[in-house]
């Protein structure tokens, strides 16, 4: 599944909603590398472990699958999120629902260090979710309330490229698109309108 994905290394929440695509450009297939169900989420999620804060990175390794509920949470999760970047990208204002599940969500990211019973004053982390898939969203989710209102929401865009419906943050002042294919058919397709528009006025 990863190896299908057009576009990887943004912002996990970002990640997320671009496991949605369209393959083919304008007149292509809308694909959704999270179909196959739990095991597509968990796949997703084990081949991002490092991007989660160790502990829960550690729990993550080898993550076969989600439970049913906690793949209906992502979807969800990802859906409120495309809500949310098309918002931020347009100037328009987020909608209540969409809002509602990352804030939900996001309190499941809660965590903090305790002393562990015993003579040697270990220190464990706790966390407020009570599993490997939830605390996940959360930490999504909560990543998403920093992407959506930090300084890196300014640089937010949502590829212009015909057809492409992916996110991304731009990382340099000369970054168009969300991926060098996407520049480069709308840059075929400019040559070929100015070529076609050229050949017509020669006709005229």
């Amino acid at each position: 599944m990863a190896g299908e994905l057009p576009l990887s290394g943004e912002p996990l929440p970002l990640e997320l909603v671009n496991t949605t695509y369209v393959r083919g450009g304008v007149r292509g297939r809308r694909m959704d590398a999270l179909a196959a169900g739990p095991r597509a989420v968990g796949g997703w999620l084990a081949a991002r472990r490092d991007r989660f804060p160790d502990a829960l990175a550690k729990r993550l390794h080898g993550v076969e699958s989600v439970p049913p509920v906690r793949y209906q949470e992502f979807l969800e999760l990802r859906g409120a999120l495309r809500s949310l970047a098309a918002a931020r990208t347009s100037g328009a204002a987020p909608g209540a629902d969409p809002l509602a599940v990352v804030n939900t969500l996001a309190r499941s990211a809660a965590r903090w260090p305790e002393l562990a019973p015993g003579p040697d004053f270990r220190s464990v982390v706790r966390t407020a979710a009570d599993d490997v898939g939830r605390e996940a969203l959360g930490e999504i989710a909560a990543a998403a309330v920093d992407l959506f209102s930090g300084p890196a929401a300014e640089r937010l865009r949502a590829c212009p490229a015909p057809g492409c419906i992916l996110y991304f943050v731009r990382t340099h002042a000369r970054r168009e698109w969300c991926t060098v294919g996407c520049g480069n058919r709308v840059r075929v397709a400019r040559h070929s309108r100015r070529a076609r528009d050229g050949g017509a006025a020669r006709e005229a």
